[in-house]
């Protein structure tokens, strides 16, 4: 299970600390790609073959766009020896990624946000919406 918020900063050639508990977690090889809310998602193995496997078996028409989306800036990664990952030009663009990172733990997955974006959606996050989801979900 991928838990906790943690800060790190990303050096000027673009590689984030990915947090050790997370390494555990995720494998020696896993995946990012772009996130929804303008983040980043890590993915193990397993995660992302069960989501490879669910986009192909929809029809082609009803999820073109969406393999464009995902595929297209989905990049296979391995932490050096320091822990970090690269991440590429297109997907630190996507993130508004700069140099204060935060990667949170969302369960199956991870999410690497530039900082202030991270803040911002805190901010802007009802907990109202919050309880409303979760009871609409019967959580």
């Amino acid at each position: 299970m991928l838990m906790g918020e943690y800060r790190h900063n990303m050096d000027a050639k673009g590689r984030v600390t990915v947090p050790s508990g997370y390494r555990k977690e995720l494998g020696e090889t896993f995946y990012v790609s772009k996130g929804l809310d303008g983040c980043l998602t890590l993915y193990s193995e397993k995660e992302w073959l069960r989501r490879v496997e669910r986009i192909n078996a929809c029809p082609e028409a009803e999820v073109k766009d969406i393999r464009r989306f995902v595929f297209a800036a989905t990049e296979q990664v391995t932490c050096d020896k320091q822990g970090r990952v690269l991440i590429s030009p297109v997907l630190r663009a996507h993130a508004g990624l700069t140099k204060d990172v935060t990667v949170i733990g969302t369960g199956l997955t991870a999410e690497i946000w530039d900082t202030g974006r991270w803040i911002k959606y805190n901010e802007e996050m009802s907990i109202a919406d919050i309880e409303a989801d979760m009871s609409a979900l019967q959580i």
